[in-house]
């Protein structure tokens, strides 16, 4: 484990008076917002301690120990797309659509299915972009998915496949939106976001929906009152102020709506990718960057370390550096980052692992739905008294 100070009281007033962090963590710690240049001064010369120390305490203000999970499955239609993003190891461009594969809506069916009698809660739908996959496809799943099982929570699709789907379909983005949510959408997950600077955006993922596009989907989506999540693809071309800048764009629209639950970083892999040749950041920057989301990312309730990518021990160390949700069960379907490297190849875990991973670090495992109402606090459950999932 990498230690974080225990007091940052005693950690910031030991800093000298000419000391720029100094002004920065004491802001922090009367609860007031940072801003711009703060979070880039932060990013430059906070030491991992002295972010994590301050990225804990935030964290435990607004949480205490708890830290959530839910159980879920994914559903990937498909990994055809119609774009070329040089980050990604997944996707099989449509003309090469041999080498991927397309599920028709009776087999993602056969998938719900096969979660009948579970304790599932939520089922998370995302893929790549097909142009025959397109807005009246996914709202006959939508329907098919709520009709056999009204309960389930629907997450899916991000605003790349949802601003595609709407051009094409020629709707408006607040029509595609309402339709979506009558068929079944319950909620937005985060993806897609990558990094919204358009300087970096042109270089990686240029030919899909700049961020203008991907704010004004979830602003549709929060105004209809369901809720997102929000991601941020980092390590790889970008400079710390352009994490900044995109983490104060999620931000300003959070202030505005707040729809957003919670904020995921991702790391960038690069194996198999037109990227291969970008070393990959160290656990040291992957844990700076846990910290500096929760310093700045202060309107939004939870941050969430996204334990395939990040491998389990990995995990379980951004507990203490500002993180409170290491999202869910999954299962062994999720290819998107095992393709691209992730440290999970087969990212499955069961209820009973994924308490234990929580207590292990003296954490408080709470599963929640997909909206973080509390389900079930296993702190006091014996591991053999847990029913598996």
């Amino acid at each position: 484990m990498i230690p974080t100070a225990s007091d940052p009281f005693t950690l910031v007033a030991s800093l000298d008076d000419t000391n720029e962090l100094k002004k920065i963590g004491e802001k922090i710690l009367r609860k007031e917002r940072i801003n711009f240049q703060d979070g880039v001064t932060l990013f430059e010369k906070g030491s991992l301690a002295f972010l994590g120390t301050l990225a804990n305490w935030v964290r435990e203000q607004k949480h205490g120990n708890k830290t959530y999970f839910n159980r879920n499955f994914h559903i990937e239609p498909t990994n055809v797309c119609v774009f070329s993003c040089a980050f990604c190891a997944y996707s099989r461009l449509y003309a090469n659509r041999e080498e991927g594969w397309e599920l028709s809506i009776e087999q993602m069916m056969h998938i719900v299915k096969s979660y009948d009698g579970k304790p599932v809660t939520e089922v998370h739908i995302v893929g790549g972009v097909h142009p025959k996959m397109n807005l009246a496809f996914f709202i006959e799943l939508l329907q098919t998915i709520k009709a056999h099982r009204p309960d389930l929570h629907i997450k899916a699709f991000t605003p790349v496949e949802l601003d595609y789907m709407f051009r094409k379909a020629k709707v408006s983005v607040e029509e595609g939106m309402k339709m979506a949510h009558e068929a079944g959408l319950d909620s937005l997950p985060g993806g897609g976001a990558e990094i919204f600077h358009p300087d970096i955006r042109k270089q990686i993922c240029d030919d899909k929906v700049d961020a203008e596009g991907w704010l004004h989907i979830h602003r549709a989506a929060h105004e209809l009152g369901m809720h997102s999540n929000a991601t941020m693809l980092y390590g790889h071309i970008e400079k710390f102020e352009h994490r900044i800048d995109h983490m104060e764009r999620l931000r300003q629209l959070q202030d505005q709506t707040g729809g957003f639950n919670t904020f995921i970083p991702l790391k960038f892999r690069n194996k198999d990718n037109d990227m291969s040749h970008v070393p990959e950041s160290t656990v040291v920057e992957d844990m700076r960057m846990y910290a500096m989301a929760r310093l700045y990312m202060d309107n939004f309730p939870h941050i969430k370390a996204y334990w395939p990518m990040l491998g389990r021990k990995n995990a379980q160390l951004a507990l203490s550096f500002g993180v409170n949700d290491i999202d869910g069960t999954i299962d062994d379907s999720t290819k998107i980052y095992s393709m691209a490297g992730s440290e999970e190849q087969t990212p499955s875990m069961n209820t009973a692992e994924l308490v234990t991973l929580i207590k292990q670090v003296k954490r408080q495992p709470v599963e929640r739905g997909t909206l973080y109402n509390e389900i079930r606090d296993y702190s006091d459950l014996a591991i053999e008294e847990i029913t598996l999932n």
